[in-house]
């Protein structure tokens, strides 16, 4: 009888184990969302908000914007002529304010500059040892920074890497 019960039981357990997961890893709202929220605000409310907008604009105009880059990087490091790891890594760009677009334009020649460093950098071992020592990254994100702004010129003002894992083959 437990032979029969017991994978029913997990069963149960792993979709209730989904559900919850699935719940607590849910997307944020999206940023539409609060526009729409904004657009019902109460007649007092729109009021204040009219003069507050000046200083409000001139407070972010020096705010820089971070765009992250659609897909991640895959760099394979080649090691006696065999791919002995792939190292993926996701990097978001903070540009000048309203330079979102701009990024978004000229994605595919970014990506390619940019595998053209990271490829370069895993042959040179960049991607061996301990990878994630500071100085190395630091190097990485400069070379990156310099080969963005050949694409994008002076809108971008960093590189970041958001992400970066390393699996040995």
């Amino acid at each position: 009888m437990l032979g029969k019960l017991l994978p029913i039981l997990l069963a149960v357990v792993g979709l209730g184990g989904g559900v919850g997961a699935g719940l607590f890893l849910r997307p944020a709202p999206a940023a539409d969302d609060h526009a729409a929220e904004a657009d019902h605000a109460a007649p007092e409310e729109e009021g204040n908000a009219d003069a507050d907008d000046g200083e409000h604009a001139e407070a972010e105009e020096g705010t820089p914007e971070y765009v992250k880059l659609n897909n991640q990087f895959v760099v394979p490091v080649v090691e006696k002529g065999r791919v002995a790891a792939l190292v993926v890594l996701s990097l978001s760009l903070e540009v000048e304010p309203g330079s979102t677009e701009a990024v978004y334009v000229r994605e595919p020649k970014l990506r390619d500059v940019f595998l053209q460093v990271m490829f370069d950098h895993a042959n040179t071992g960049g991607f061996s040892g301990s990878f994630t020592d500071g100085s190395n990254l630091i190097g990485l994100r400069t070379s990156l920074k310099e080969a963005a702004a050949q694409v994008l010129g002076l809108v971008v003002t960093d590189v970041l890497i958001t992400d970066i894992a390393r699996q040995d083959s």
